[in-house]
Protein backbone atom coordinates (compact mmCIF):
# COMPACT_ATOMS: atom_id res chain seq x y z
CA UNK A 1 0.00 0.00 0.00
CA UNK A 2 1.54 3.30 -1.10
CA UNK A 3 1.66 6.19 1.34
CA UNK A 4 3.53 9.27 2.44
CA UNK A 5 3.48 11.12 5.75
CA UNK A 6 3.17 14.85 6.40
CA UNK A 7 4.32 16.52 9.62
CA UNK A 8 3.69 20.17 10.54
CA UNK A 9 6.28 21.48 13.00
CA UNK A 10 4.50 23.00 15.97
CA UNK A 11 5.90 25.63 18.36
CA UNK A 12 7.70 27.32 15.49
CA UNK A 13 9.02 30.69 16.75
CA UNK A 14 8.50 34.05 15.07
CA UNK A 15 11.40 34.58 12.70
CA UNK A 16 13.56 37.68 13.11
CA UNK A 17 15.86 39.45 10.63
CA UNK A 18 19.18 37.64 10.36
CA UNK A 19 17.90 34.35 11.82
CA UNK A 20 19.34 31.11 10.45
CA UNK A 21 16.28 29.30 9.11
CA UNK A 22 17.91 25.86 9.09
CA UNK A 23 18.93 26.20 12.75
CA UNK A 24 15.35 27.05 13.72
CA UNK A 25 13.90 24.18 11.65
CA UNK A 26 16.24 21.61 13.20
CA UNK A 27 15.69 22.93 16.74
CA UNK A 28 11.92 22.95 16.28
CA UNK A 29 11.89 19.45 14.78
CA UNK A 30 13.76 18.21 17.89
CA UNK A 31 11.15 19.88 20.14
CA UNK A 32 8.51 18.00 18.15
CA UNK A 33 10.36 14.72 18.67
CA UNK A 34 10.99 14.37 14.94
CA UNK A 35 14.44 13.41 13.67
CA UNK A 36 15.33 14.08 10.05
CA UNK A 37 15.76 11.16 7.68
CA UNK A 38 17.33 10.94 4.25
CA UNK A 39 14.87 11.90 1.49
CA UNK A 40 12.70 14.08 3.72
CA UNK A 41 11.21 17.04 1.86
CA UNK A 42 11.14 20.22 3.94
CA UNK A 43 8.47 22.66 2.72
CA UNK A 44 8.88 26.21 4.03
CA UNK A 45 6.50 29.14 3.65
CA UNK A 46 8.27 31.94 1.79
CA UNK A 47 7.59 34.45 4.58
CA UNK A 48 9.99 32.58 6.86
CA UNK A 49 12.81 33.40 4.45
CA UNK A 50 11.47 36.89 3.72
CA UNK A 51 11.67 37.80 7.40
CA UNK A 52 15.06 36.16 7.98
CA UNK A 53 16.51 37.79 4.85
CA UNK A 54 15.32 41.29 5.82
CA UNK A 55 12.72 41.51 3.07
CA UNK A 56 10.08 43.30 5.19
CA UNK A 57 9.61 46.98 4.32
CA UNK A 58 7.48 49.75 5.74
CA UNK A 59 5.49 52.10 3.52
CA UNK A 60 6.96 55.03 5.43
CA UNK A 61 10.30 54.20 3.76
CA UNK A 62 8.85 54.41 0.25
CA UNK A 63 8.66 57.45 -2.06
CA UNK A 64 6.22 56.75 -4.92
CA UNK A 65 7.22 57.48 -8.51
CA UNK A 66 4.98 59.16 -11.07
CA UNK A 67 4.20 55.74 -12.55
CA UNK A 68 3.16 54.48 -9.10
CA UNK A 69 0.97 57.54 -8.60
CA UNK A 70 -0.70 56.89 -11.95
CA UNK A 71 -1.29 53.21 -11.28
CA UNK A 72 -2.59 53.94 -7.80
CA UNK A 73 -5.42 55.96 -9.32
CA UNK A 74 -6.32 52.99 -11.53
CA UNK A 75 -6.04 50.32 -8.86
CA UNK A 76 -7.15 52.28 -5.79
CA UNK A 77 -4.03 51.09 -3.93
CA UNK A 78 -1.71 53.22 -1.83
CA UNK A 79 0.89 54.70 -4.25
CA UNK A 80 3.65 53.68 -1.86
CA UNK A 81 2.49 50.08 -2.01
CA UNK A 82 2.35 50.29 -5.81
CA UNK A 83 5.93 51.55 -5.78
CA UNK A 84 6.98 48.48 -3.78
CA UNK A 85 5.29 46.31 -6.40
CA UNK A 86 6.99 48.15 -9.28
CA UNK A 87 10.37 47.75 -7.59
CA UNK A 88 9.87 43.98 -7.64
CA UNK A 89 8.52 43.77 -11.20
CA UNK A 90 9.79 43.40 -14.73
CA UNK A 91 6.49 44.22 -16.35
CA UNK A 92 2.95 45.23 -15.44
CA UNK A 93 0.57 42.81 -17.19
CA UNK A 94 -2.79 44.14 -16.00
CA UNK A 95 -3.83 47.06 -13.81
CA UNK A 96 -7.47 47.63 -12.90
CA UNK A 97 -9.65 48.39 -9.90
CA UNK A 98 -9.64 44.64 -9.20
CA UNK A 99 -6.05 43.56 -9.80
CA UNK A 100 -2.42 44.57 -10.22
CA UNK A 101 -0.89 41.63 -12.04
CA UNK A 102 2.82 41.67 -12.88
CA UNK A 103 5.70 39.56 -14.04
CA UNK A 104 8.07 39.93 -11.14
CA UNK A 105 11.85 40.08 -11.40
CA UNK A 106 12.09 36.34 -10.69
CA UNK A 107 9.83 35.60 -13.66
CA UNK A 108 6.76 34.76 -11.56
CA UNK A 109 3.36 35.91 -12.83
CA UNK A 110 1.61 37.06 -9.68
CA UNK A 111 -0.68 39.62 -8.09
CA UNK A 112 1.15 42.52 -6.41
CA UNK A 113 4.52 40.85 -7.12
CA UNK A 114 3.75 38.44 -4.28
CA UNK A 115 3.92 41.26 -1.71
CA UNK A 116 1.52 41.00 1.23
CA UNK A 117 1.24 41.70 4.93
CA UNK A 118 -0.39 38.58 6.33
CA UNK A 119 1.47 37.48 9.46
CA UNK A 120 3.66 40.61 9.27
CA UNK A 121 3.67 42.82 12.34
CA UNK A 122 2.96 46.53 11.86
CA UNK A 123 0.08 48.13 10.00
CA UNK A 124 2.27 49.56 7.23
CA UNK A 125 4.81 46.74 6.96
CA UNK A 126 4.80 44.36 4.01
CA UNK A 127 6.83 41.25 3.16
CA UNK A 128 8.47 40.97 -0.24
CA UNK A 129 9.33 37.57 -1.68
CA UNK A 130 12.84 36.22 -1.07
CA UNK A 131 15.15 37.77 -3.62
CA UNK A 132 16.52 34.41 -4.82
CA UNK A 133 14.19 31.62 -3.61
CA UNK A 134 16.24 28.79 -5.14
CA UNK A 135 19.30 30.08 -3.30
CA UNK A 136 17.32 30.33 -0.06
CA UNK A 137 16.25 26.70 -0.51
CA UNK A 138 19.78 25.55 -1.35
CA UNK A 139 21.40 27.30 1.63
CA UNK A 140 18.76 25.90 3.97
CA UNK A 141 19.18 22.38 2.58
CA UNK A 142 22.97 22.43 2.93
CA UNK A 143 22.73 23.82 6.45
CA UNK A 144 20.25 21.11 7.47
CA UNK A 145 22.64 18.50 6.05
CA UNK A 146 25.52 20.05 8.02
CA UNK A 147 23.47 19.97 11.24
CA UNK A 148 21.90 16.52 10.85
CA UNK A 149 23.99 14.62 8.31
CA UNK A 150 20.81 13.86 6.35
CA UNK A 151 20.15 14.39 2.64
CA UNK A 152 16.92 16.34 2.42
CA UNK A 153 15.22 18.53 -0.16
CA UNK A 154 13.85 22.01 0.54
CA UNK A 155 10.90 23.67 -1.19
CA UNK A 156 9.99 27.34 -0.72
CA UNK A 157 6.28 27.82 -1.29
CA UNK A 158 3.75 30.62 -1.65
CA UNK A 159 0.04 30.86 -2.35
CA UNK A 160 -1.28 31.94 -5.76
CA UNK A 161 -4.57 32.32 -7.57
CA UNK A 162 -5.22 30.21 -10.66
CA UNK A 163 -6.77 31.10 -14.02
CA UNK A 164 -10.44 30.09 -14.31
CA UNK A 165 -10.57 28.61 -10.79
CA UNK A 166 -11.75 30.05 -7.50
CA UNK A 167 -9.49 29.97 -4.46
CA UNK A 168 -5.75 29.82 -4.03
CA UNK A 169 -3.24 26.99 -3.97
CA UNK A 170 0.31 26.70 -2.68
CA UNK A 171 2.95 26.59 -5.40
CA UNK A 172 6.72 26.19 -5.31
CA UNK A 173 8.76 29.35 -5.89
CA UNK A 174 12.12 27.88 -4.88
CA UNK A 175 13.56 24.38 -4.72
CA UNK A 176 16.77 22.55 -3.93
CA UNK A 177 17.59 18.86 -3.99
CA UNK A 178 14.33 17.76 -5.57
CA UNK A 179 13.28 16.83 -9.09
CA UNK A 180 10.44 19.07 -10.21
CA UNK A 181 8.57 16.68 -12.48
CA UNK A 182 7.39 13.13 -12.84
CA UNK A 183 7.45 12.65 -16.59
CA UNK A 184 5.11 10.05 -18.09
CA UNK A 185 5.62 11.09 -21.70
CA UNK A 186 6.56 8.13 -23.85
CA UNK A 187 5.20 5.64 -21.32
CA UNK A 188 2.01 3.63 -21.67
CA UNK A 189 -1.21 3.55 -19.67
CA UNK A 190 -3.11 0.47 -18.45
CA UNK A 191 -4.24 -0.30 -21.99
CA UNK A 192 -0.93 0.21 -23.76
CA UNK A 193 -1.78 3.68 -25.07
CA UNK A 194 1.17 6.05 -25.38
CA UNK A 195 1.09 9.07 -23.05
CA UNK A 196 2.06 12.26 -24.85
CA UNK A 197 1.60 15.23 -22.51
CA UNK A 198 1.58 13.91 -18.93
CA UNK A 199 4.46 15.66 -17.14
CA UNK A 200 3.35 16.11 -13.53
CA UNK A 201 4.73 19.09 -11.58
CA UNK A 202 5.28 17.15 -8.37
CA UNK A 203 7.01 20.07 -6.64
CA UNK A 204 3.76 22.05 -6.86
CA UNK A 205 1.74 19.05 -5.70
CA UNK A 206 4.08 18.72 -2.72
CA UNK A 207 3.58 22.41 -1.92
CA UNK A 208 -0.21 22.04 -2.10
CA UNK A 209 -0.13 18.97 0.15
CA UNK A 210 1.99 20.84 2.70
CA UNK A 211 -0.48 23.72 2.81
CA UNK A 212 -3.18 21.39 4.15
CA UNK A 213 -1.29 21.42 7.46
CA UNK A 214 0.61 24.69 7.06
CA UNK A 215 -2.48 26.87 6.82
CA UNK A 216 -2.71 30.57 6.01
CA UNK A 217 -3.92 32.21 9.20
CA UNK A 218 -2.82 31.95 12.82
CA UNK A 219 -1.74 28.28 12.74
CA UNK A 220 1.97 29.20 13.24
CA UNK A 221 3.10 26.07 11.38
CA UNK A 222 5.07 27.50 8.43
CA UNK A 223 7.30 24.44 8.01
CA UNK A 224 6.09 21.01 6.97
CA UNK A 225 8.15 17.84 6.52
CA UNK A 226 6.99 15.26 4.01
CA UNK A 227 8.34 11.74 4.32
CA UNK A 228 7.96 8.79 1.97
CA UNK A 229 8.60 10.41 -1.42
CA UNK A 230 11.97 8.79 -2.03
CA UNK A 231 11.23 8.35 -5.74
CA UNK A 232 11.05 12.14 -6.15
CA UNK A 233 14.65 12.73 -5.10
CA UNK A 234 17.33 13.63 -5.92
CA UNK A 235 18.31 16.51 -8.18
CA UNK A 236 21.25 18.72 -7.27
CA UNK A 237 20.89 21.23 -10.09
CA UNK A 238 17.10 21.55 -10.43
CA UNK A 239 15.63 25.01 -10.02
CA UNK A 240 12.19 26.53 -10.18
CA UNK A 241 12.94 28.20 -13.53
CA UNK A 242 12.16 24.82 -15.12
CA UNK A 243 8.49 25.32 -14.23
CA UNK A 244 8.11 28.53 -16.20
CA UNK A 245 6.82 28.57 -19.75
CA UNK A 246 8.18 30.96 -22.35
CA UNK A 247 6.04 33.74 -23.77
CA UNK A 248 5.68 31.67 -26.96
CA UNK A 249 4.27 28.75 -24.94
CA UNK A 250 2.05 30.87 -22.70
CA UNK A 251 -1.61 30.29 -23.59
CA UNK A 252 -3.02 32.93 -21.24
CA UNK A 253 -0.86 36.05 -21.49
CA UNK A 254 -2.47 37.21 -24.73
CA UNK A 255 -5.95 37.36 -23.19
CA UNK A 256 -5.07 39.63 -20.25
Amino acid sequence: MKRFTVYALEWFPLVKPGDNVADIIVETSEKNGLKFEDYDVVVVAQKVFSKAERRVFGLREVVPSKKAERLSKITGKDPRFVELVLGESKKVLKASSEILLVEDKRGLICINAGIDKSNVEGSENFALLPEFPDRSARDCRLNIKSLTGKEVAVVVCDTYSRPFRRGQVNFAIGVSGLGLFKDYRGKTDLFGQMLKVKNVAIVDEISAAAELLMGQGSEATPVVIIRGLKDSLKCEDCGVDELRVSEDEDLFRGVL
